[in-house]
């Protein structure tokens, strides 16, 4: 009787371990929990340090969570690298840009704030990507237990070198 109990110890330990290595194991796959199809990744590395940012592009950028001021959603023309335009499409937004335009960031600005919460050991330092590889979706979060110093990114509307509208001239008379 004693080697039964034994034996089924052992089979339900080793059940136990089966199941906490799976679990372990589809956390490190890379595909994120997203029900939406193709689902995109959310490994921190999987996409991130191999994405090449276009030198321009358009995307729209919607910033929630915290206590800070680049809250709101924005539509970010980007040219060279640099935000050449920011358009804030809700009133916190177009508030954020009226008073500081030059903290709306580019994509890859983003995906240094998510490395740099990454190496600081930040609670939670997480994006999920596009299959092409740019971020969708990113979520800083410093310190567990503090109050309002969450991070929260959803990228949208991504378009690579648009065809963009050239810059107006004066015309002269």
């Amino acid at each position: 009787m004693a080697s039964v109990r034994l034996l089924s110890s052992v089979v339900l330990a080793g059940g136990l371990m089966c199941a906490v290595a799976g679990c372990a194991d589809s956390g490190t796959s890379g595909q994120g929990s997203s029900m939406s199809s193709p689902a995109p990744s959310s490994s921190f590395s999987s996409f991130g340090e191999s994405w090449k940012e276009p030198a321009s592009y358009v995307y729209t950028l919607t910033s929630t969570e915290g206590e800070r001021g680049l809250l709101g959603t924005f539509r970010v023309t980007v040219r060279d690298g640099k935000v050449a335009k920011a358009v804030g499409l809700d009133e916190s937004a177009r508030g954020a840009v009226e008073r500081a335009p030059e903290d709306v960031p580019t994509i890859k600005g983003l995906l240094g704030e998510l490395a740099r919460a990454h190496e600081e050991g930040a609670d939670t330092a997480e994006a999920e990507y596009a299959p092409d590889g740019h971020p969708v979706r990113i979520t800083l979060d410093p310190e567990k237990n503090a109050v309002d110093d969450e991070e929260s990114y959803v990228i949208s509307g991504y378009k690579p070198q648009p065809e963009l509208e050239p810059e107006p001239t004066g015309k002269r008379s």
